[in-house]
């Protein structure tokens, strides 16, 4: 009884956070707020954005995926660890990275200039969807390769046997399981996309690259209309939420094989076409995905002791915020570990950041000054924000300790308390690391909430990048950002290895 309670407090919890201030909103709204034709426009740019971002994605991540799965060399495993890092980057760090190479004066721009030709443009959709790429692409490349390294090694040796053609091999061994990655990557993709925020912001180039995340912070922050904001709320939480569903659905089903033999890995008799092909790929996307993080050590480096005390105490406030964030996101995530508490994580991402700051800024602004309380306002938000990828990663290690051991806990007259101390939490422990890791990781690089919250007496360091970018100070928005860098992959590496710890 004991955990079911817990349960359906935690489940109260996030349905209070999210939908109470979005119903906050919606009192606010009256019969005269409709969708204008810029909110159709929005609405139109997002769900386009989003599609065309998670189709390039899923394509480039299946070509470095097959060219790996092919070819082996030192150092492979490696790279394979590496494509993680994208995911786990700050998304204004990605953007000053991108900036160096693909910017005005970026390294392309200078090359095309060289050779006398026209210089390329990173502002508006051509730099939402190059920025789109270069942190899902790595995602979709993980999906495919641990398909593809699931299927069981006697299909290929009876396929040699045979001597099937390479266009009936891909049919009939591998074509099956990239169906199925392809839709849950296309669909996990675009639900992120559809979301996004500090990408539009920077790289949309106007308003003809509006979404409606974007569109939301406009009525809120610039023109106070929260009776809007509401209206472009619910659509997007109701577009959100559907696919959002449709995520679940594919990516609850695992992909199932046969087991083999556990045979190793056979050696590939791959053409010298072929080889050529897959190492041009993998040098292409390789440079493509770490170029960036290159740029950004290479020109942070020299202003890092030239940085006022305004960028330090931010880097602070943005350590505090990320590290409390985490701990509250596994605090809820683990009575959530079921499928309905996945479903009702995925409120999570379903409803704006945005939208939910607005709601309980009107909530606070009767009793106190709102942003007095934007250090916690942010904190919460960035919690719940990181729920639905903190469950995701608990829930099926969780659904196994307790087929494995709640009926001898219960045999044992364990209460609930020495289950969660002896049983659940050792046992939870390498996964715990992992999911507080990505979520510290992925509230430190957060320019959600704080966007609206944030001003002259609090900041978080993501916050400030925009500033300095704004100001056209690139040098110390470089530097802070490798500082952004720095304790990002700080924080997800050190939470990843307090999981790895034995439990004894």
């Amino acid at each position: 009884m004991a955990p079911r309670l817990v349960s359906i407090g935690a489940a109260m919890i996030v349905a209070l956070v999210v939908l109470g201030p979005l119903i906050v909103l919606m009192r606010l709204t009256s019969d005269q707020t409709t969708f204008s034709a810029a909110d159709w426009a929005a609405l139109k740019f997002t769900v386009f954005q989003a599609a065309y971002s998670a189709i390039l994605s899923v394509f480039f991540g299946f070509l470095l995926a097959q060219a790996l799965f092919r070819q082996s060399f030192r150092g492979r495993q490696l790279l394979v660890l590496m494509l993680g890092a994208p995911f786990i980057l700050p998304v204004l760090v990605a953007i000053l990275g991108l900036l160096s190479v693909f910017g005005h004066n970026g390294l392309v721009n200078t090359v095309i200039t060289a050779i006398g030709l026209k210089t390329w443009s990173i502002y508006g959709i051509q730099g939402i969807l190059l920025a789109h790429v270069y942190l899902n692409m790595p995602l979709a490349t993980r999906f495919f390769l641990q398909g593809l390294e699931s299927i069981p090694q006697e299909r290929w040796r009876l396929a040699q046997a045979l001597s099937l053609k390479k266009f009936i091999k891909f049919r009939v061994i591998e074509w099956p399981v990239i169906q199925k990655i392809s839709l849950q990557a296309f669909v996990a993709i675009f639900v992120v996309c559809l979301t996004s925020f500090a990408i539009i912001l920077t790289l949309g180039g106007g308003p003809r690259a509006t979404t409606i995340e974007v569109a939301i912070y406009q009525a809120i922050r610039l023109d106070l209309d929260f009776s809007k904001a509401a209206i472009l709320g619910l659509s997007q939480f109701t577009l959100t939420g559907v696919i959002a569903m449709l995520a679940l659905w594919f990516l609850g089903n695992r992909n199932s094989l046969s087991g083999g033999l556990d045979r190793p890995k056979i050696i590939w008799n791959n053409s010298i076409i072929r080889s050529i092909m897959d190492w041009l790929i993998i040098i292409v996307f390789g440079l493509f995905l770490f170029m960036p993080i290159y740029f950004i050590f290479m020109k942070g480096i020299g202003n890092l002791t030239n940085l006022g005390p305004s960028v330090w105490s931010a880097a602070f406030n943005s350590l505090l915020m990320a590290i409390t964030s985490s701990i509250i996101s596994l605090t809820i995530a683990c009575p959530l570990t079921h499928k309905w508490g996945e479903a009702l994580g995925t409120l999570g991402i379903a409803v704006s950041p945005l939208v939910i700051g607005a709601g309980l800024f009107i909530l606070i602004r009767p009793i106190a000054n709102p942003f007095d309380y934007a250090l916690y306002v942010t904190v919460l938000v960035n919690a719940i924000m990181g729920l639905p990828f903190a469950i995701r990663i608990l829930r099926p290690a969780a659904e196994d300790i307790r087929q494995d051991y709640l009926k001898l806990s219960k045999a044992l007259s364990l209460n609930t308390i020495g289950w969660v101390y002896w049983i659940f939490l050792p046992r939870l422990r390498k996964p715990l690391g992992y999911a507080g890791g990505l979520v510290a990781a992925l509230s430190m690089g957060d320019l959600g909430i704080i966007a609206l919250f944030g001003g002259a007496e609090f900041t978080t360091l993501p916050l400030k990048i925009y500033q300095l970018m704004g100001a056209y100070r690139m040098d110390q928005a470089l530097s802070a950002s490798l500082i952004l860098l720095i304790l990002s992959f700080a924080l997800f590496f050190i939470f990843e290895n307090l999981g790895r710890r034995s439990n004894v």
